[in-house]
């Protein structure tokens, strides 16, 4: 059942965060929808614009309705990930998606107001709720790359008057995490100081965590043993996703770790079956391991066992 994020965030305020999962084939969406069943926990799909030009917009709708009809116990929501303006408006127009993301976080504060509330009006003309962020995170995604020396966290005082003026439903903040597997150098945490600023001054606002994969050390260690060249990745400490959680944010995007896991999978099966051709074997067993995966980092957000009292409070 897809419902709107707002619905999602009014439940899991102060308690949890959500799970947002980016996918780009059948067997990601396979993998997080088993994850997500046998966890009991509500999530957020998420789409990129890489991943509609990947094979075509219209196949990972279908995808996600087809899941949706298999698991009809599932409770999600489907997001636009990292748009710009006239991708927003695209989904907008759609119909498919309960939320999108206008990212004009690398223009200036002004331009970013004056393009975010134009998403805004478009979005809550149809009932769909608007993510937006202020201040940049470092890394790479896709096609959003941003050098460590232009990364910046969030202003607590300018993001009360971004809210104020654009009238966003949520906010992706800057606090320290970054986009990619080479999140950190050596040990770093996030910055709970600016978090707890953010929420006094947008209390009961939901926030958003991007960049928040971990990294497993595991899952690299194993890929490298498998023929990969995978150095220095350091992720974000999962002990942290519940207490970002209580301090309000309501969404954690978590993407690079399923590639992680993919890459692994694939890398092991055709080291190991050198004679192999057939991509359906692997493909299984990735969607078992992405399916473990995706339990293990909902309890890590407190979203696992959720699904029946979020059903309750929608009166499903």
């Amino acid at each position: 059942m897809i419902v709107t994020t707002a619905q999602l965030f009014k439940h899991a305020y102060g308690k949890y965060a959500v799970g947002a999962y980016n996918i780009n084939n059948a067997e990601q969406a396979m993998g997080l929808f088993r994850g997500c069943i046998d966890s009991k926990a509500p999530f957020i799909i998420q789409i990129s614009k890489g991943a509609r030009k990947y094979t075509d917009k219209r196949m990972l709708e279908a995808i996600i309705r087809a899941a949706s009809e298999i698991f009809p116990e599932a409770i999600f929501a489907v997001h636009l990930d990292h748009g710009d303006e006239q991708t927003c408006y695209d989904c907008i127009d759609s119909g498919f998606f309960s939320s999108v993301m206008i990212d004009a976080s690398h223009d200036p504060f002004d331009q970013n107001v004056a393009i975010t509330k134009r998403v805004v009006d478009r979005a809550h003309a149809k009932g769909i709720s608007v993510e937006a962020e202020l201040g940049m995170l470092g890394g790479v995604e896709e096609d959003i790359k941003v050098e460590e020396g232009n990364a910046c966290l969030t202003d607590p005082a300018e993001a009360e008057q971004f809210v104020k003026l654009t009238g966003c439903d949520s906010l992706a903040c800057a606090i320290g995490t970054s986009h990619g597997a080479f999140k950190f150098k050596g040990k770093q945490s996030l910055h709970f100081d600016v978090l707890d600023k953010i929420k006094a001054r947008l209390p009961g606002f939901p926030l958003v965590m991007h960049g928040s994969s971990s990294v497993p050390q595991d899952e690299v260690a194993r890929i490298n043993a498998a023929g990969g060249q995978i150095a220095g990745s350091m992720g974000v400490d999962v002990n942290e996703y519940l207490p970002a959680a209580k301090r309000g944010v309501t969404k954690v995007n978590i993407d690079t770790d399923g590639r992680l896991v993919w890459t692994r999978v694939h890398r092991e099966f055709f080291r190991d079956k050198p004679g192999e051709f057939d991509f359906r074997p692997p493909g299984k067993i990735f969607m078992e391991e992405y399916a473990k995966f995706i339990a293990s980092r909902n309890v890590l957000l407190g979203s696992a066992n959720q699904l029946d009292d979020l059903r309750k409070s929608l009166g499903k």
